[in-house]
């Protein structure tokens, strides 16, 4: 099989039915997907079957993908697992929004610095956020979605994307900061 430098040659080895294009294709995108998968569903059993579920759809749709340059099919699979890391939280009824209660209406905007913590900490804290809190933030801060967006995509109120947003952030610079005081003790 010949290879495939770019999404362009991959995409005609696909079309041209070559037998390991697919497989070659897994094998380019899956460390990503996994990655942000992971942002979305915490047990990693879980996230196995949206992956697995994920490059089902990836490959039965495939031949329907229009290209529009470098870069679109990664963001046309990403799309694609989004949309099923979504669904999976929706039917396994874990789409929880927490509320935020009196006392935390006044969170402040000050977020601290994060250049110097290993991207793997602050992933790891993003997935400790509760479920409405993360989805929300991976969602606006990660993959760019308005809270129109959101909330049309989550079945939420535009002021319930931003509420969770807010409080998302302060819990990330909490942690943040506890983490920068931990390091500097």
């Amino acid at each position: 099989m010949n290879t495939a430098d770019n999404e362009h040659d991959l995409l005609q080895l696909i079309g041209n039915n070559e037998p390991a294009a697919l497989r070659l294709m897994y094998s380019r995108y899956i460390r990503h997907l996994t990655a942000v998968c992971s942002r979305y569903i915490r047990n990693d059993e879980d996230a196995k079957d949206v992956l697995q579920e994920s490059f089902l759809k990836i490959f039965g749709s495939i031949d329907r993908f229009v290209y529009k340059g470098e870069g679109s099919l990664k963001a046309w699979v990403t799309k694609i697992l989004v949309n099923e890391a979504l669904k999976f939280i929706s039917r396994s009824g874990r789409l929880d929004f927490s509320p935020i209660s009196e006392e935390n209406t006044d969170i402040g905007d000050d977020q601290p610095e994060t250049a110097d913590i290993p991207a793997a900490i602050i992933h790891d804290f993003i997935r400790q956020l509760p479920d409405g809190y993360r989805i929300v933030f991976n969602l606006y801060a990660i993959e760019g979605k308005s809270h129109r967006e959101i909330a049309s995509m989550l079945g939420i109120r535009e002021s319930t994307s931003a509420s969770q947003l807010h409080r998302a952030k302060a819990l990330l610079a909490s942690k943040i900061r506890e983490y920068i005081n931990r390091r500097s003790s």
